[in-house]
């Protein structure tokens, strides 16, 4: 449909992000958040801050929701309903539950509207530049007509299948990154214990066939001291507890993701529910007295590139 009005609800700090790439190629784009202090990140002459979630689902033909749990988006979904006409297509951007992702989508299409689940998966940093993942799952033709605003947001998009396939895939995804982190964790307090320095440490494991995503973005802010990756403790216990339902709804003992669960809780009861998920790593710190730092590592994530053009993968 040409000329279509987007909505996007839940500027947080990675909402944000998004809106505000999409911000930058559409003439016009309504925001909404229960926030209102989130309204002072934009700017733009193209963003019309909505009050409430009727404008939105009055003016927007396609609606993208990026909010922190499942909760949260049956509560909007639950206030769209009633104004949700034929011609609206939601996005679903958060990483949210595969069997309420489901359900709310009959609900939608109920209505005569259409769904398309787009989680993103990369990072923060790459939130903010525009270079993204994105996994869509749906019918092919919402993503077909939803391809051209996630290629503003994102650079790799890739078509997941049925609804519920890019749910589940983004939580493994996920659950591999935690699990990552943790290893992150044992692996530079044994490195520290022996004496080895921890640059030297980070760059054998960047060529090596120890290297993860993981190590060559957040062991970097770990290593700064700042731990600052934009993702919280209180999320990662989500998306796991989210990745363990998915296992135990096919009877499959995932004895890591337990494990890996279970730290993060202890994590969250030492350092709080809204600290840096990196900040994990500190309980090896405080338990054996030692720090993870070493010099000439950023505070921050950053991606170096400029926005690549948003294909299908």
């Amino acid at each position: 449909m040409k000329n279509e009005v987007v909505g996007f609800i839940g500027i947080g700090n990675v909402g944000s992000k998004l809106a505000n790439n999409l911000a930058k190629k559409n003439k016009k784009l309504f925001i909404f958040d229960l926030n209102k202090n989130t309204y002072s990140k934009f700017k733009s002459k193209n963003i019309i801050k909505c009050k409430n979630l009727d404008e939105i689902s009055y003016n927007c033909s396609i609606i993208i929701t990026c909010l922190p749990s499942p909760i949260a988006v049956n509560q909007v979904i639950d206030s769209l309903i009633p104004n949700i006409k034929r011609n609206h297509l939601w996005i679903e951007m958060s990483t949210t539950d595969k069997n309420e992702m489901i359900r709310l989508a009959k609900l939608i299409k109920k209505k005569g509207g259409e769904v398309l689940e787009s989680p993103i998966t990369g990072g923060e940093h790459r939130a903010d530049s525009g270079n993204i993942s994105i996994l869509s799952a749906g019918e092919r033709k919402n993503f077909n007509r939803a391809f051209p605003y996630l290629s503003k947001m994102g650079h790799q998009i890739l078509f997941c299948g049925k609804l519920g396939n890019a749910s589940i895939l983004k939580l493994i995804t996920n659950y591999l990154a935690s699990l990552h982190l943790i290893g992150i964790g044992e692996a530079l307090g044994v490195a520290k214990k022996h004496n080895i320095n921890l640059n030297l440490a980070h760059k054998a494991i960047s060529i090596s066939s120890g290297n993860s995503f993981v190590n060559d973005t957040e062991t970097k802010v770990i290593l700064s001291g700042s731990y600052d990756v934009g993702f919280t403790m209180d999320l990662v216990n989500k998306d796991l507890s989210l990745f363990n339902k998915l296992a135990t709804e096919k009877s499959i003992n995932v004895e890591l993701g337990k494990i890996i669960n279970k730290i993060f809780k202890k994590g969250m009861k030492h350092f709080g529910n809204r600290s840096f998920s990196t900040k994990i790593v500190k309980l090896i710190e405080n338990e054996y007295k030692i720090k993870f730092r070493s010099k000439n590592f950023p505070k921050q994530l950053k991606d170096i590139n400029s926005k690549q053009k948003g294909i299908e993968i």
